[in-house]
């Protein structure tokens, strides 16, 4: 059953009760009004009629000296026709209460006159055939005699108007009822479309249409209701999209990783099956070997990227206060023996919380990274010592400093790479760290070839190249920015990549 059914229903049987009971009390109260107002003229009747009994039997000739019972039925009948219309009802019995006089038309049985004595006036309501009458029995003293008057009142009229109240007040119910049922109805539509709404909405997103919104048609209840089911709805909506986004690039990665896996295998089995079936001399033999070992030491890197992959993407960091310094110094010392890149480190002393390995495994692929994008370009003429006073006075551009105050900012700087401008160097690579607002940022920079701006969001992804040939050339599997992204995430960071194509690139990010 619908709700807006049950509303209306329920209203109607709340407020059938409500004129009932309420119909029966008002009609019930007029009733009895009118038949206390009955009886007390009734009574008031009796009253009279007993006074005048008594004033007739005073007028009696003074030859009795007991009221005999002629004069008593006498007496009586002349009471009778002396009503309005003629045609009283009544009853008199002597002191044993044996019956003198009765009306035609008396049909009254003794027990309330059993009831009655001598200091009493009694009364009851009766129904005689289909009429209702006031019963009412008085004691009279006439002439040194106790008699005892009974008169019946004809209060029909009273009982026939409270049945045709009720039958009035049901056909009035009836009609209230109707009438609101009606109403209730157009009420209950109104109050259950928002309602309607919401389930419409429901049905569509069951179905698959993640888009349906509800119309918010009210501020009450339900239009708060109807606004918070929207906002779940952009919260489930965004979620499914992120899972479809997952699923699209757990596709791809298994795509990728089944061709990356196709490549080096293909190699590996031809330059084995080439030494297996064939008598090759000592040069080719040794060519074929080295491809083998080319090929699976790549494969020997790509499993050990997609497992720390896997790990950083399950594992929580172990942040420790570390010293740039520090870090920096293990950079210097790593990529010392490093010829044909020109690779300047400059930072900023400060004491970060990382994880440090990790860190260092970041910095050394950027580092990596930079350095093979630099290979292709030539490097800027400029030498250790411009290099140190260009990013000192960076640093002091930005801290706000000069003069003496750069030259003891410079100070502070923890070293540059020892390098000179003598050699067969072909690119440069700038290492720098710096305080800024929010944290301590880290930036790698080289001049190389760039990155188009449209593949500058995708080579986050596992085995995105952007030049496959190139990067598989260089021992390159598209896992390295991959892994530097996952590491940065655990430390609540980003990658940020400003890159211009055949100008080079700047990778950074922001650590507390």
């Amino acid at each position: 059953m619908k709700f807006s059914i049950k509303l209306v229903l329920s209203t109607m049987i709340v407020l059938a009760l409500a004129l009932g009971f309420s119909g029966f009390y008002f009609v019930n109260y007029v009733f009895e009004t009118s038949l206390d107002r009955e009886v007390g003229q009734a009574l008031d009747e009796s009253s009279i009629l007993s006074f005048a009994f008594e004033t007739a039997a005073l007028n009696v000739p003074l030859k009795y000296s007991v009221l005999p019972d002629s004069v008593v039925e006498e007496i009586a009948s002349k009471l009778e026709m002396g009503g309005q219309g003629g045609g009283r009802l009544l009853r008199i019995a002597d002191e044993e209460k044996n019956v003198l006089y009765t009306s035609g038309g008396f049909s009254a049985d003794e027990g309330l006159l059993l009831q009655t004595d001598q200091h009493t006036k009694s009364y009851r309501v009766i129904r005689a055939q289909d009429s209702f009458y006031v019963h009412t029995c008085v004691s009279v003293n006439a002439l040194n005699r106790i008699l005892y008057l009974e008169t019946m009142k004809d209060v029909t009229g009273v009982f026939t108007e409270r049945a045709l109240g009720f039958s009035l007040y049901r056909k009035v119910t009836v009609v209230i009822l109707l009438t609101a049922t009606v109403i209730m109805l157009f009420i209950a539509s109104l109050l259950t479309k928002p309602i309607r709404l919401l389930t419409r909405a429901t049905r569509e997103m069951a179905a698959g249409d993640y888009t349906y919104r509800a119309r918010q048609i009210s501020r009450d209840e339900l239009g708060q209701l109807t606004g918070d089911f929207n906002r779940m709805a952009n919260a489930l909506e965004e979620n499914i999209c992120k899972l479809e986004e997952e699923i699209e690039a757990r596709e791809e990665f298994m795509g990728a990783f089944a061709h990356e896996l196709k490549t080096p295998l293909t190699a590996i089995i031809g330059y084995a099956d080439m030494l297996r079936s064939h008598k090759l001399d000592e040069e080719k033999s040794i060519m074929s070997a080295n491809y083998i070992y080319t090929e699976g030491k790549r494969l020997e890197a790509m499993s050990f990227r997609l497992l720390d992959i896997i790990v950083a993407k399950q594992d929580e960091a172990n942040l420790q206060e570390t010293s740039v310094g520090e870090l920096f110094a293990y950079l210097r010392e790593m990529f010392a023996e490093k010829k044909d890149t020109d690779i300047r480190f400059v930072c900023e002393e400060a004491v970060v919380w990382m994880e440090a390995n990790l860190i260092k495994t970041v910095l050394v692929n950027l580092i990596d990274n930079a350095c093979k994008a630099s290979e292709s370009n030539a490097a800027p003429k400029a030498d250790s010592k411009v290099a140190m006073d260009s990013a000192g006075s960076g640093m002091a551009g930005v801290d706000g400093i000069g003069g003496k105050a750069a030259d003891q900012k410079r100070a502070d700087m923890v070293g540059v790479s020892e390098a000179s401008v003598s050699g067969g160097r072909t690119g440069v690579v700038e290492v720098t760290g710096q305080v800024v607002d929010g944290g301590y940022r880290i930036a790698v920079k080289d001049y190389g070839i760039g990155i188009p701006e449209a593949e500058q969001n995708k080579i986050v992804k596992a085995f995105y190249m952007v030049d496959k040939s190139r990067a598989r050339s260089k021992n390159g599997s598209g896992l390295g920015l991959a892994l530097c992204a996952e590491f940065l995430k655990i430390h609540h960071s980003e990658l940020r990549i400003e890159s211009k194509e055949g100008e080079g690139s700047c990778f950074s990010f922001l650590l507390p």
